[in-house]
């Protein structure tokens, strides 16, 4: 055996039946958590006043943390509990370290358990917010049930709302290519007025039945369209068989 290891059993022994240096460790740990808690209990943030059993709740919790003291020096292989056989000092060291770790503890589980509380109230916020959501969606979907359907508009044939001085002007720039703001050629070659036929123009332009085109030289025309003149085409021939009968 090496003489460190026979020094630290010598050292670790108890002398007697009673270890004193085990009890004045506990006895450190008591007055230390008791003294703790007293300070957790004044400086604990209450929104009212303090219940009857704080007075006892603080000092019991001081204890407590106090007493698993020792369990944490172990885990971080601290010697402070031995070195104090050898070395009396080490107590005050040890009895600070109690008394801190108490205050330190309770803050510690006080930012824990906020946080916990802070993530609960957020999940219940947002679960609210989705039972909310749900039942908005549920209703918007009665209300579209119940509502009756819009019926659709129903546009009119082309060929229903052409007038016959329409259909003049429409004949007249499919035989001829005239220039988009050459009104008063189209005006000399129906015979109408030139607001009349500025006005249907722009008609029949949004019926689809005419259009503008650009052509070679990179000037606007206008021009028939596809549909333009397939309805051309049937009043034309309508005519015709009209008059033939």
């Amino acid at each position: 055996m090496s003489a460190e290891l026979q020094t630290a059993f010598q050292v670790s022994a108890p002398a007697g039946g009673v270890d004193t240096h085990m009890l004045l460790i506990l006895a450190i740990m008591l007055a230390t958590g008791i003294l703790g808690g007293t300070a957790n209990y004044f400086l604990a943030d209450r929104q009212s006043e303090p219940g009857r059993k704080d007075w006892l709740k603080y000092p019991l919790l001081g204890v407590v943390a106090a007493l698993t003291v020792p369990l944490f020096l172990n885990m971080i292989s601290s010697t402070l509990l031995e070195g104090a056989r050898t070395k009396p000092v080490d107590f005050f060291a040890f009895a600070g370290f109690c008394l801190i770790y108490v205050v330190a503890s309770r803050r510690l589980m006080e930012n824990v358990a906020q946080r916990l509380l802070g993530q609960l109230d957020q999940v219940k916020r947002e679960v609210v917010q989705l039972k909310q959501q749900k039942r908005e969606e549920i209703a918007a979907a009665a209300v579209a049930r119940v509502e009756p359907a819009v019926p659709a508009v129903v546009e009119p044939e082309p060929r229903e709302v052409l007038s016959y001085n329409d259909v003049e002007i429409l004949r007249a720039l499919a035989e001829e290519s005239f220039v988009y703001g050459n009104l008063a050629a189209i005006c000399e070659r129906t015979g109408q007025a030139r607001d009349f036929v500025s006005q249907r123009l722009t008609v029949m332009k949004a019926m689809g039945v005419i259009e503008t085109r650009i052509n070679d030289k990179n000037v606007l025309h206008w021009a028939v369209s596809a549909r333009g003149r397939s309805l051309l085409g049937e009043i034309l021939s309508g005519q015709e068989e009209k008059k033939s009968a």
